[in-house]
């Protein structure tokens, strides 16, 4: 493991300050002479991002007969093209419609809902706008690329009373929920230690080798629109689709793109979905600064919290086991997608937390898509609201922030501030090439 030297870290923040999905909207009723039925019968989605989470996303709201998609956007060609298709072959017609400007479709009335699946880099954009439109949004995790973006996300939503549910989809599978609810029911006594394991590394890394130099862009995409408000950067074919995850131009690599679920699920269990840590200390091991992919590949983000709950979250330490570990002074639970472990037997074996021991009652979903669709409809919070994902997410980027500056932050969790450090919190934001800027 190696921490950047504060010269180094410089570097690294002047690098960054210097430096698809599809939209899926709720259907009309097909024929113009048929008066459209309210929200509370079909909800009409539009799709924004037509990249792989946007096409899945796309695929799981059609599964369910109260919404239609009636529209989509991708500055991809061959991504809008392919979701069109998928969505107008569910529908047996013609009536979705493609755009090349998220603009032009929230500025359809008709439209109640949409899915946003882009890049980080975009996040910020095409909620505010979406909330604006006075859409209700089902955005992908991380909330946003910088703390400042995420703020602005919040502020639009609560401001234009809107409905979010993030894509954190862990909330909404069983395994998750019980571990959540037995450590908020202190069955594993006080808290003393979180982990928080991550992947580390690059995804797809083999795959790429040969689309690692700097090319012209294929015709059917619109490069210029897609880096948008980050820094031009020369096309190459590995920094994109999937990719761009791995350059924080457009992304915040594993640390970045898993926060949003373990740590999500993390602070589940601890009851943080409106609070933060206090002190964070980050070490990580980075490419050069001008690699292609540039984001850290191993990581370890120490965290204290109040009621002297310490944190670890990493990626890349075998003793850091991928998923959420609560350990209490009575016991301890592990959950991640592969299972669920805890130190009670009994823990392991129920289904469900026993209704005698529900003191806390945590939101129960099944289906994450079904449960926006109800909040839609109901005008209640779903189960991840635009205040915890916001939250969930927060210890990612001062970890992210810590390594870059290399040293110890203190955060102020209520005025959401780093505390005596203007070059660290210099890097809660990131400027906007023009036109675009900040909402």
């Amino acid at each position: 493991m190696t921490t950047p030297k504060v010269g180094a870290a410089v570097s690294r923040r002047r690098f960054l300050v210097s430096g698809g999905a599809a939209l899926v909207l709720p259907h009309l009723i097909t024929g113009c002479a048929t008066a459209r039925k309210p929200p509370s019968q079909q909800i009409v989605v539009g799709v924004v991002g037509c990249g792989g989470q946007g096409t899945n996303n796309t695929n799981d709201f059609l599964g369910h007969a109260d919404c239609q998609i009636v529209a989509a956007c991708d500055v991809d060609k061959n991504h809008l093209n392919k979701v069109v298709g998928v969505v107008n072959n569910h529908y047996k017609n013609k009536d979705c419609k493609g755009y090349h400007d998220f603009r032009d479709l929230l500025a359809r009335t008709d439209i109640d809902a949409v899915m946003i699946a882009v890049p980080d880099h975009w996040h910020e954009l095409v909620a505010v706008e979406a909330a604006r439109r006075k859409k209700d949004i089902y955005g992908e995790k991380p909330l946003a690329r910088t703390i400042a973006e995420q703020q602005a996300i919040v502020r639009a939503v609560r401001r234009h009373g809107r409905i979010w549910q993030t894509g954190s989809w862990q909330r909404s599978s069983g395994s998750f929920h019980k571990a959540a609810e037995i450590v908020r029911n202190g069955l594993i006594g006080k808290i003393t230690r979180v982990e928080v394991g991550l992947p580390d590394g690059y995804g797809n890394a083999s795959q790429n080798a040969a689309y690692m130099m700097p090319s012209d862009p294929p015709p059917e995409l619109d490069y210029n629109t897609w880096i948008g408000p980050s820094k031009m950067m020369l096309y190459v074919g590995a920094r994109i689709h999937g990719n761009w995850r791995w350059n924080y131009n457009t992304g915040g690599g594993q640390l970045m793109d898993w926060v949003g679920h373990h740590c999500d699920i993390a602070h589940w269990g601890c009851g943080f979905d409106n609070s933060g840590p206090l002190e964070i200390e980050g070490h990580g091991e980075f490419p050069p600064v001008d690699a292609v992919w540039n984001t850290s590949t191993k990581y370890r983000v120490e965290l204290k919290y109040p009621d002297d709950i310490a944190m670890t979250m990493a990626g890349g330490y075998k003793e850091i086991r991928g998923g959420a570990k609560w350990i209490g002074t009575d016991g301890w639970v592990w959950v991640d997608r592969a299972g669920f472990e805890a130190s009670n037997q009994e823990w392991r074996d129920m289904k469900e937390l026993p209704e005698s021991e529900r003191k806390i009652k945590l939101i129960h979903s099944t289906n994450h898509i079904r449960n926006f669709l109800d909040s839609v409809k109901s005008r209640q919070p779903t189960i991840t609201p635009v205040e915890t994902a916001h939250h969930s997410t927060i210890p990612g980027h001062l970890g992210l922030i810590s390594m870059l500056v290399g040293r110890k932050l203190k955060w102020d969790a209520q005025e959401e501030l780093i505390l005596d450090d203007p070059e660290a919190s210099a890097l809660l934001t990131r400027p906007y090439r023009p036109p675009w800027t900040l909402g």
